[in-house]
């Protein structure tokens, strides 16, 4: 195995003990936490640009002025140091004060994607004993009342009406509580995991946890203080607060903020603002490319363009090299229990190693185990468990779920891998999405790498259709704007690269994009349903 980040600018490191049970590698000189980062930045890049939405910019100076109102205001209304506070808001530059002023007061933020319903918000609310909540007032409608979920005692809308809005609150005059100095111990958020079955678990992100997933970025990815990002993913979910909004206030750089992505005027927007750095799926890169803008301007600043949540296809990879050649194109994988990465490609290696999700990032440790938590042999296949000093100590009152998903402060990703001879991690799909057709296994990657490759592909999956005599054949859902349907010829494509076995049998073309949560994961379980309905109704 080759020491892939040794000419990165990585912090030194050590060993620590860590939650009682973990010895894991830190960085030794490291901030305390994200709000600490923050301070840093504002100091030294006080008139530098901290948020950009449309059109309105605050600098580091300003940005900390709206926090300090904000936190004056909260504070007011009993947000002390521990409070949980709900934040269901989408993405604008008010989330980032929110945030701010929540860390300011060694509060714990628990963002929720603006795509979550009343119910779910008042399992959440409750789940964790959250004493307020910040919100959009277009989603007014789902907040839950009283009722249910009695511990939400302060309800602040963001231009909303009355003395319950945001506005009133941050001009209140109230005065301003002192910075609470947070331990490396104390939580900085609660992400609910979007759990396909039952109800979400609150995974606890430390402040330690993102300190050392942000000093990742910063160093593997090259981050620098002139460096702009495009929050274009979802700002309450793992990648936009952690890889975008929480890196760049470590590295005082700009927060460009996307409330929606549309991809030309993304592409307008890349050009307008300078923007440097991204993390999106790939799909958004695809459409990028589909929608004929990136050669009508000049993108040369843009020289960051992280991806995960799906494996990028070789076509789309070499569009962009085309396109692009400046951008420097990292693969990253990891997760809300191992806040954002934990592993990530080396720059220059992307093309060549374009099945793979690069290699464990300096503080990480990546195991491959079997059934009966055995490591596996370099190269075979297993369950990829994650340990290092990002991965949260478990779940928000759930001692059950954190017993049943670590080991040893290893996190059980669910996800069968490998990890080769030179250290290069290949995901090939979750445990449970393994089709068995017949005895033999079919992971999903390798067929849909096949479907993404077919010219005008924007997104595809594979999903097991049963079969009362092979358990399951393989069904294709794709997703081809513009292009005709043809189960045929599709096939016949997909018999010409793959065993037999492998090639889909049936097909279903979706007119709309395939559903993801707010990671930009595939929702394989809604694909699943809906061909069994299809199926019944046919």
């Amino acid at each position: 195995m080759g020491d892939y980040w040794s000419g990165y600018p990585v912090p030194p490191m050590r060993h620590e003990a860590l939650h009682g049970d973990r010895i894991v590698r830190c960085f030794a000189e490291r901030p305390a936490s994200l709000f600490a980062m923050f301070e840093r930045s504002r100091a030294l890049r006080a008139d530098h640009d901290a948020v950009v939405c449309e059109g309105r910019r605050w600098s580091y100076a300003q940005a900390s002025a709206e926090a300090e109102r904000i936190a004056a205001g909260l504070a007011a209304r009993g947000v002390v140091a521990g409070a949980r506070v709900l934040m269901f808001i989408g993405n604008r530059a008010e989330f980032v004060f929110v945030l701010l002023a929540l860390q300011r007061l060694g509060a714990i933020a628990v963002p929720v994607g603006v795509r979550e319903q009343r119910p779910g918000l008042a399992y959440i609310a409750n789940q964790c004993g959250a004493m307020a909540i910040v919100f959009d007032a277009e989603l007014a409608e789902r907040i839950p009342d009283a009722g249910d979920a009695p511990s939400l005692a302060s309800r602040v809308a963001i231009d909303g009406p009355g003395d319950d809005s945001l506005a009133a609150l941050a001009a209140s005059g109230s005065p301003l509580p002192p910075v609470v100095c947070c331990s490396e111990n104390d939580l900085a958020f609660i992400l609910y995991t979007s759990g396909t079955t039952g109800h979400p678990k609150g995974a606890m992100l430390t402040q330690r946890n993102v300190v050392h997933s942000v000093l990742h970025y910063q160093a593997c990815m090259r981050l620098v203080a002139d460096d702009r990002s495009a929050l274009a993913v979802p700002g309450s979910h793992v990648t936009g607060l952690i890889a975008v909004i929480a890196a760049m206030l470590q590295v005082g750089g700009a927060i460009i903020v996307v409330p929606a992505f549309q991809a030309a005027d993304f592409v307008r927007l890349v050009e307008a603002e300078r923007i440097s750095h991204t993390l999106m799926v790939p799909a958004m890169y695809n459409l990028c490319l589909l929608s004929g803008a990136m050669a009508q301007r000049d993108l040369r600043s843009w020289r960051v363009g992280g991806y995960g949540g799906a494996p990028m296809p070789v076509a789309t990879i070499d569009a962009l090299m085309a396109q692009l050649p400046g951008l420097t194109l990292l693969n990253a994988y990891g997760a809300t229990e191992t806040t954002s990465p934990a592993t990530m490609m080396p720059a220059g290696l992307t093309r060549e190693q374009a099945d793979s999700v690069g290699v464990a990032l300096p503080a990480a440790d990546i195991r491959v185990m079997d059934d009966a938590g055995r490591e596996v042999a370099r190269g075979e296949t297993g369950e990829l468990w994650i340990g290092g000093p990002m991965v949260v100590p478990g779940y928000w009152a759930n001692p059950e779920a954190t017993a049943s998903s670590f080991t040893a402060g290893y996190w059980h990703s669910g996800d069968l891998g490998s990890v080769d001879a030179l250290g290069f991690v290949r995901v090939f799909d979750r445990k449970k999405d393994m089709l068995n057709r017949g005895g033999y296994k079919i992971y999903s990657v390798e067929v849909e790498n096949v479907l993404m490759a077919w010219p005008g592909m924007v997104e595809a999956a594979i999903v097991g259709k049963p079969c009362p005599v092979l358990g399951e054949r393989v069904h294709a859902v794709v997703h081809a704007p513009g292009l005709a349907p043809n189960d045929a010829a599709l096939r016949r494509f997909c018999a010409e690269r793959l065993a037999d076995y492998k090639v889909p049998e049936s097909f279903t073309w979706s007119d709309a994009p395939l559903p993801r949560n707010a990671n930009g994961k595939l929702m394989k379980r809604l694909l699943r349903e809906a061909l069994s309905d299809a199926t019944v109704t046919s």
